[in-house]
């Protein structure tokens, strides 16, 4: 599979529950560091998604907020 995105983050699952229609899948990307994605029922069983998996994240975003205290 390409893609054209440049942003994809490598990780390893270490979560996933599913619900009645989504599924939460927490992702490891660093010790300590995690991104939560919410993707479908139907997503997690037809990729075959487990805890334990590598797996890449991919974030798209029209923008990028930064901010200061």
């Amino acid at each position: 599979m390409q893609l054209s995105a440049r942003n994809l983050i490598p990780g390893k699952v270490k979560e996933v529950t599913i619900g009645m229609v989504n599924a939460e899948v927490v992702i490891e990307i660093a010790p300590g560091v995690e991104i939560v994605s919410v993707i479908t029922k139907n997503s997690v069983e037809r990729m075959g998604i487990k805890v334990g998996e590598e797996v890449k994240a991919m974030v798209k975003a029209t923008s990028v907020m930064v901010a200061k205290d």
